[in-house]
């Protein structure tokens, strides 16, 4: 009954001011609409470019353009209190100029999904944000609750036996963990039922997560043969227009030596990317931890391209993927109490999280620094470091 992920957090900050403004004519289509596409993310960027600083809109996958800080919606109760918390956040975001949103299934027994789609919708009905400017990320791979965690251990296997193995969606085999499946129809089941709860056509971004926790258990080969089955579902989805692109969020696995029994090669990803699909391929994407205590992936390694070293970033930069990073304040614990030197070194800012997400946005290589989010103020707080004129 796993719920992991990469933890993404929000911190306290000053408060949110002003009021959204209304976009003249934007793109709007009943029920959520089709997708982020170019012109309506850069719509986005003329907007806000006299109020943000001049890279803070990057270049993503597709021709589309990224807010370099996204916001994240991992951690929080399964309750209508942190609904309602994440809700404030997400319209407090997309006011600003922020476009880019991350979920998962399973976070928040699928609550956290249900708030995008919601704020989605009425942020299209109050002509404050066009389904075409956002682009809206989500994961798939861990077993989601639904509403509420179950009461037992029974009740949580009957939940599976009901949703699952019943309808044909996966086998008991196909499951590590006693909650982590990759197997093509559990894929397309996850990706229908986040659509659903999304409200949209096509999601932008749909990451497979953590696929590394199989490795340990199937081992590397049957590992391999699922992960082309999964590429080979994922671009199934891709051609019926059910997601745009695809990649893998992970946790341990491009951090990790080799050696180790959960590692992952960017190298092989792609490699079975093209296997699947050939040039025209839609891996395109890849996220991991990236912040001021876990900084693998600029200074480690990890990573073989053409049979040389390279850390996470460079082998990323090396094979054309897009980088998004999780865990930008690690839980808040780098939200406060940072050594001095880091304060020296980063004097500009109000704030240790400041700080601490400066660090990760100023990445050259990383298109998007996530964050957690849960109030407006939050959202000021983060915003501050992007703006032309600091405070």
């Amino acid at each position: 009954m796993m719920n992991t992920g990469e933890p993404a957090t929000g911190h306290a900050g000053k408060e949110q001011g002003g009021a959204a403004t209304a976009i003249a004519d934007p793109a709007r289509v009943p029920g959520g609409g089709s997708r982020a596409t170019a012109a309506g993310t850069e719509r986005v960027a003329a907007r806000f470019a006299a109020e943000r600083i001049p890279d803070f809109y990057r270049h993503a996958a597709g021709g589309l353009i990224a807010s370099s800080i996204g916001i994240g919606t991992y951690l929080g109760d399964p309750d209508d209190a942190d609904d309602g918390r994440y809700e404030d956040a997400l319209h407090a975001a997309i006011a600003v100029g922020i476009n880019v949103i991350d979920t998962a299934i399973n976070y928040r027994c699928q609550r956290s999904e249900r708030v995008v789609g919601r704020v989605i919708a009425s942020l299209a009905r109050a002509r404050v944000a066009s389904r075409d400017e956002i682009i809206v990320c989500t994961k798939g791979g861990y077993i989601p609750l639904d509403g509420t965690p179950p009461a037992s251990r029974e009740d949580y296997n009957a939940l599976i036996e009901r949703e699952y193995f019943a309808r044909g969606v996966m086998r008991p085999d196909e499951v590590v963990g006693g909650g982590h499946c990759m197997a093509p129809g559990y894929l397309a089941d996850q990706i229908a039922r986040s659509r659903a709860n999304l409200g949209v056509e096509t999601i932008d971004v749909y990451y497979l997560h953590n696929p590394e926790q199989q490795i340990p258990v199937v081992g590397r080969e049957m590992f391999r043969d699922r992960l082309v089955r999964a590429f080979e579902a994922l671009e199934a989805r891709v051609a019926a227009g059910d997601i745009a692109a695809f990649g893998c969020a992970t946790w341990n696995g491009l951090r990790v030596a080799p050696e180790a029994r959960d590692s992952l090669s960017l190298e092989e990803l792609t490699a079975v990317a093209h296997e699947v699909a050939g040039d025209a391929h839609h891996f395109r994407y890849v996220q991991l931890p990236v912040n001021l205590a876990m900084s693998e992936a600029l200074r480690a390694p990890t990573q073989r391209v053409a049979g040389r070293p390279r850390t996470p970033l460079d082998a990323a930069s090396d094979l054309g993927l897009v980088v998004v990073a999780s865990a930008s304040l690690m839980q808040s614990a780098l939200a406060r109490s940072l050594p001095v030197a880091v304060r020296d070194a980063l004097p500009r800012y109000d704030t240790d999280a400041q700080r601490a997400l400066s660090f990760v946005r100023g990445v050259p290589s990383i298109t998007t620094a996530l964050v957690g989010m849960r109030g407006a103020r939050h959202v000021a707080e983060n915003i501050a470091i992007a703006e032309t004129v600091q405070r």
